[in-house]
């Protein structure tokens, strides 16, 4: 939509030809294929609540004969979207999983968890950002600044694109914690352990003790390691095997809030948010293959 020199709303011109001739299909017209909305109508039975089912329950759901269901299930199990398992009963198989995770790779991560940051953010009253591992430095893929009045965010709060040391943040730490074991010892052989902040990590040993510490808690904590009056809690995001693909942390000033009670009141939250990033991801607890 544009102004027009009279203020009014107009729609862009768009040129006759395939465009003025082209739409959807409606239900009576021969183009719409209803074969295809029977297939498509018998994979949107299956549901997490009820994920098997057989030839009776969907022919009952979508009111069509058992032949005619029978035949359509058959040609869904030979194209790979569904199996059968026992008792003749069946249930989706992974083909219908490689084109959700296609969707899914088409969308920018960013679209998948700026609504629960936005939400976060706001709830809280602190900045929430987003970022993800590049060698030994995290990138930030989205922040998301304070959306209310209420007490400051920590100093040297990142822009979206900044680079920093992943040590010296919470954010980082939880990514490289995460790290598959084989691919650890070189990405942190990168680090440069240099002392920024009164809290700053500085040795190879002390790194890896707080990573550790990290792993098994599947949370870190920033006490002004990067710069003097930031301090942060950040939690892992997982894709559908479990593997931590990103992190989203929630920043303060040590004036506003205690390290203690950012991590007592505000850490929950946090896992909680981005629990549902990386179940928008597909990440399924008791399906995850990762760590």
């Amino acid at each position: 939509m544009f102004t027009a020199p009279g203020g009014s709303l107009m729609s862009p011109r768009v040129s006759t030809s395939y465009a003025d001739t082209w739409k959807i299909p409606e239900l009576a017209e021969p183009r719409y294929s209803q074969s295809l909305e029977r297939g498509l109508a018998i994979l949107e039975c299956f549901t997490p609540e009820k994920p098997v089912h057989g030839i009776a329950d969907i022919a009952t759901e979508l009111g069509m004969s058992r032949p005619s269901t029978h035949r359509y299930m058959s040609t869904l199990v030979a194209l790979g979207y569904l199996e059968q398992g026992a008792r003749r009963k069946y249930r989706l198989a992974l083909r219908v999983t490689e084109l959700g995770m296609s969707a899914l790779s088409g969308t920018d991560l960013r679209e998948h968890a700026h609504a629960d940051m936005r939400e976060l953010s706001r709830r809280a009253g602190f900045p929430v950002s987003l970022a993800v591992l590049d060698g030994a430095e995290v990138v930030y893929r989205d922040v998301v600044k304070r959306l209310r009045r209420g007490p400051q965010g920590g100093e040297g709060e990142p822009a979206i694109g900044a680079e920093l040391p992943a040590q010296c943040v919470a954010i980082g730490k939880v990514l490289l914690a995460h790290i598959p074991e084989r691919e650890r010892k070189p990405v942190l052989a990168e680090a440069k352990l240099e002392r920024r902040a009164p809290n700053s990590i500085a040795s190879r040993a002390a790194l890896t003790r707080e990573l550790a510490h990290v792993r098994e808690e599947a949370f870190a904590v920033e006490d002004e390691e990067l710069t003097v009056g930031r301090i942060a809690i950040a939690a892992p995001v997982r894709d559908h095997t479990g593997e931590v693909i990103a992190a989203i942390d929630m920043s303060a000033s040590p004036e506003a809030i205690s390290v203690a009670e950012l991590v007592d009141a505000l850490g929950p939250h946090l896992v909680a948010s981005a629990d549902h990033i990386s179940a928008r991801l597909g990440y399924r607890r008791e399906n995850a293959t990762g760590d």
